[in-house]
């Protein structure tokens, strides 16, 4: 059975298929920020969700991580760290984009168990 959460006008936020949860791509909502500054907001909003589908970040299985500019992938790690407790990190693939929109320089795609 599939059920989806989070409904919004383009997709669900979170569909979950066989007791997994799959999350639809998160970008910061400060586009200002530096890359470390949009991937600590989007694991802010990464906790809200998997609290809202009734999971936590410890629960993590895979993340795809898309940035734009490798040369702040240090400051997006050191964020991504100082969130997830080193013994729960999902496995992980970092993906260098071109574009992934005006001023966004990180979009973070996960699945959880539940």
């Amino acid at each position: 059975m599939i059920k989806r959460y989070v409904p919004s006008k383009i997709n669900h936020r979170v569909v979950e298929a066989a007791g997994m949860l799959h999350f639809g791509g998160l970008i910061a909502d400060d586009l200002s920020l530096d890359m470390k500054g949009q991937t600590k907001q989007i694991c802010e909003k990464l906790d809200s969700l998997l609290a809202e589908v009734g999971s936590a970040k410890e629960n993590l299985v895979t993340a795809m991580i898309y940035i734009t500019d490798f040369a702040q992938k240090d400051g997006m790690n050191e964020a991504w760290l100082d969130w997830i407790p080193a013994e729960h990190l999902p496995t992980r693939a970092t993906i260098g984009v071109s574009d992934l929109g005006q001023d966004v320089l990180i979009e973070i795609v996960v699945s959880a168990a539940r």
